[in-house]
C-alpha cells in the first residue's frame, strides 16, 4: 500500500476515536444528570496533557518502539472507554458520577499522548522513505479533522450523541486503530547517542525562557487564550440541544442535530489552515494571533445572540469562526515560538507553549466555565431560565476574550518583517 494512503488512514482513525465522543459527550452526561460535571471530564483531558505525552515520548524514544506504543495505548484507551459505555448502559439514568469519571479518565490518560506519537510514527515514516515532511505531512493530517467529522456525523445520525453508544463508536475505532499499527513500518527506538533525561524529555529546560520578559508574556497569553480552547467542545452540544425543550424549536433541525451543526468548526477549521500562510505575510504574527483573539469573542458572542430557529445563521457564523479562532492562534504561535528561541530549546518550547495552551489554559477554562455553567445554567429548573442562563454565560466568555484580546493588543510587543515570512508552506 502507498506510505501516503497509510498514513491518511492512519490520521483518519487517531483523529475519528475523539471525534465520536469530544463534541457531544456533554450532552449525554447532562442526560444522566451529570452537566453540573461536564467541566471536570473535559478539563481532565487537560490535565493529563501535562504529563502524559512526555512520558510516552521517552518510554517510545528508549524501549518501545513508536507505532506499536501508540497501538497499545488506543487499545487500552479504548478498552476503558468501551468499559464506561459498558457502565452508562447498566446504569440507565442512575449514573454514579465516580465510576464513570474514573473509567473515563483513565481512557484520556492513554488516548492523549497518542497524538503526540501519532505524529512521530507519520515523521518517522515519512522520512525513511524519502518524503519532505513539511511539504507532505499537512496534507495527510487534514484527513485527520475529516475522520473527526466522519466520526461525529456518524454518531449524530445514528442517534448516539446523546446516551453511551458514542463510547461504543469510539472503542471500536481505537480497537481498529490498535490492529492497524502493528502492520505500520517500524519507528526503531533509539540505540546510540545521548538519551534524554526526564527533565530534557518534559521541557523543563525550556522554562528558562520565561527569563525572557517578551517570551514570558507570549506563554502567559497562550495560557489565557488556552483558557477557551475547550469550552465550546463541553458546552456547545448540551446548549444547543436544551432548545429541543422550547416548543418553538423542539422540531428544528439544529436542535436535534447538534454534533452536525457543530461539524461546520472542523470544516472551517479545515479550511482556515490554507489561509494561513497569505495573512501571516500580510498581516505578521502578532495580527494574526490578534485575530483569533477576537474570533473567540465572535464563537462565543454568535452563540449567545443565536437560536436554532430563525437565529440559526449565527449558529453557523459561529462555527465559521472557530476555523480562524483555533488555527491562526495554534499555528502563528507555534511559528513565533520556532523564530524566538534557540535551535538547542525548539523542541522543549514547543512543549511549554502546548502545556500553557492545551494542559494548563483548558484545564483553567474548563473548571471556571463548569462553575459560570452551573451558576447560570443547571441551577435553573425552567427550560426557558436555562436558556437566558446560557446567554449569560457565552457573553461571559466572550467577555473575557475581549479583556485578553485587548491586553494582547497592548502589552505583547512584535515588528512585523515580511521578508522573513516569505516562504511559508504548510
Amino acid at each position: 500500500m502507498n506510505t501516503k494512503l497509510r498514513l491518511i488512514i492512519l490520521n483518519f482513525l487517531q483523529f475519528g476515536v475523539w471525534g465520536a465522543y469530544l463534541t457531544s459527550m456533554g450532552s449525554y452526561l447532562g442526560s444522566v444528570g451529570l452537566g453540573p460535571k461536564i467541566g471536570l471530564f473535559y478539563a481532565m483531558q487537560g490535565i493529563v496533557s501535562i504529563f502524559m505525552p512526555a512520558i510516552m515520548g521517552i518510554i517510545a524514544d528508549r524501549w518501545v518502539p513508536a507505532q506499536r506504543l501508540l497501538g497499545l495505548c488506543h487499545l487500552l484507551a479504548g478498552a476503558f472507554l468501551a468499559a464506561a459505555g459498558f457502565y452508562g448502559m447498566q446504569a440507565g439514568s442512575e449514573v454514579d458520577f465516580t465510576r464513570l469519571f474514573t473509567l473515563y479518565s483513565l481512557s484520556v490518560t492513554f488516548y492523549m499522548p497518542t497524538i503526540a506519537l501519532s505524529n512521530s510514527v507519520a515523521y518517522s515514516i515519512l522520512v525513511d522513505h524519502g518524503y519532505d515532511t513539511i511539504k507532505d505531512f499537512p496534507p495527510i493530517r487534514t484527513f485527520g479533522t475529516i475522520g473527526f467529522i466522519c466520526a461525529m456525523l456518524f454518531v449524530d445520525f445514528s442517534g448516539f450523541q446523546h446516551n453511551y453508544t458514542q463510547f461504543f463508536v469510539s472503542a471500536v475505532l481505537g480497537v481498529l486503530l490498535f490492529i492497524y499499527s502493528f502492520t505500520l513500518p517500524n519507528c526503531p527506538v533509539s540505540k546510540e547517542g545521548e538519551k534524554k533525561s526526564l527533565s530534557d524529555a518534559l521541557g523543563l529546560k525550556a522554562f528558562s525562557l520565561f527569563k525572557n520578559k517578551k517570551m514570558a508574556i507570549f506563554f502567559v497569553f497562550s495560557m489565557l487564550l488556552g483558557v477557551s480552547l475547550q469550552i465550546t467542545n463541553g458546552y456547545a452540544n448540551p446548549f444547543i440541544t436544551s432548545f429541543k425543550d422550547i416548543p418553538e424549536y423542539a422540531n428544528t433541525w439544529g436542535a436535534n442535530h447538534a454534533n452536525a451543526l457543530i461539524s461546520l468548526s472542523q470544516i472551517s477549521e479545515t479550511l482556515c489552515i490554507l489561509l494561513i500562510p497569505f495573512f501571516l505575510r500580510k498581516f505578521g504574527i502578532k495580527k494574526v494571533m490578534l485575530m483569533s483573539m477576537f474570533a473567540w469573542v465572535l464563537r462565543f458572542g454568535f452563540f449567545g445572540v443565536g437560536n436554532p430557529g430563525s437565529g440559526v445563521f449565527l449558529f453557523i457564523l459561529s462555527m465559521i469562526v472557530y476555523g480562524i479562532a483555533f488555527d491562526f492562534f495554534n499555528v502563528s504561535g507555534s511559528l513565533f515560538v520556532d523564530r524566538e528561541t534557540d535551535k538547542s530549546l525548539r523542541s522543549s518550547a514547543q512543549g511549554v507553549f502546548m502545556m500553557m495552551t492545551n494542559g494548563f489554559g483548558a484545564t483553567i477554562g474548563m473548571l471556571a466555565a463548569q462553575e459560570i455553567v452551573n451558576h447560570f445554567v443547571y441551577s435553573q429548573t425552567d427550560a426557558l431560565a436555562q436558556i437566558k442562563g446560557w446567554e449569560t454565560s457565552w457573553y461571559i466568555f466572550s467577555g473575557y476574550a475581549v479583556v485578553v484580546a485587548v491586553l494582547f493588543m497592548f502589552i505583547f510587543k512584535y515588528k512585523h518583517h515580511p521578508e522573513d515570512l516569505q516562504n511559508i508552506r504548510y
